[in-house]
C-alpha cells in the first residue's frame, strides 16, 4: 500500500494505492489521522489506485468520516474502481459517502456556493 497526500484549495487529497485490508488498515488509519491532526478537516480520498478493500479498510473510512463529522469536516471519495465500487455497494457504504468521479469533481464539493 502506498499513501500520498497533497493540499488543495480548501481540502487535502489522500491517494491510497494497493490494498486496504487487515494488514494495511492500521498504517492507513495512522496516516489519515496525522493529516487530520495537522488541521485538515476536508478530505478527498482518491481511491483510483486502490485494488482491494476489506471490512478492515471500510472500518478505517467509517472511523475517519465520524472523526471529521465531529469537527464539522467532510470526506469525499473519488476514483472508485469497479471492484472497489462493488464492495461499497454491497456494504451500503455508497449511501454513506459522497462519491465523485475524480479529484476535480470532488473539489467542487468543498467550494463555497
Amino acid at each position: 500500500m502506498d499513501i500520498q497526500s497533497k493540499t488543495g484549495n480548501g481540502f487535502t487529497s489522500i491517494a491510497i494505492k494497493g490494498r486496504l485490508d487487515a494488514v494495511t488498515a492500521s498504517a492507513a488509519e495512522a496516516a489519515i489521522n496525522r493529516t487530520i491532526d495537522s488541521g485538515a478537516s476536508n478530505l478527498v480520498l482518491d481511491l483510483s489506485g486502490l485494488d482491494y478493500v476489506s471490512s478492515a479498510g471500510l472500518r478505517v473510512l467509517l472511523v475517519t468520516a465520524k472523526k471529521l463529522s465531529r469537527q464539522n469536516g467532510k470526506i469525499v471519495l473519488c476514483g472508485l474502481q469497479n471492484t472497489v465500487r462493488e464492495v461499497f455497494t454491497i456494504s451500503g457504504f455508497l449511501s454513506i459517502f459522497p462519491v465523485a468521479a475524480d479529484e476535480a469533481e470532488a473539489e467542487k464539493s468543498f467550494q463555497i456556493k
